[in-house]
């Protein structure tokens, strides 16, 4: 838990130095439902950010790990990444579909979405620890 924590302190952080500018929502102040989805969505793309950049740094442990046993880890993980993407994309779809129509869905989704986004940024995080 502390490595997640870690790297949602480093994604925050990182999303807040770089894209300050492009949010649209005051997100101190989440008075209405359209403030809350749009700042579940901000969150979304944070997270995503830091996936993006954990997810190279596997890539590049990944290449270093095939150039000593040639065992195609790096191929491995893109499967492996391409796999989770689909299941994600999946699981908050079913997670969200049960609020079909109201205001919320949109809510639920993106934090379904920044949930398993973290979660995977974690699961990444590792991977570059264990080489």
């Amino acid at each position: 838990m502390k490595i997640l924590a870690i790297v949602m302190a480093l994604g925050l952080a990182l999303g807040l130095a770089s894209g300050a500018a492009a949010q649209n929502a005051d997100c101190s102040d989440q008075v209405t439902q359209l403030d809350m989805n749009e700042c579940a969505a901000q969150a979304v793309d944070l997270a995503d950010a830091e996936l993006n950049r954990v997810y190279g740094i596997a890539v590049d442990s990944a290449r270093l790990i095939d150039a000593e046993t040639k065992d195609g880890v790096e191929e491995k993980l893109r499967v492996a990444q391409r796999a989770w993407i689909t299941y994600r994309d999946a699981a908050c779809d079913a997670e969200a579909s049960q609020f079909t129509g109201g205001s919320i869905q949109p809510l639920v989704y993106s934090g379904c979405l920044e949930r398993i986004t973290l979660a995977r940024t974690n699961d990444l995080y590792a991977f570059t620890n264990n080489y």
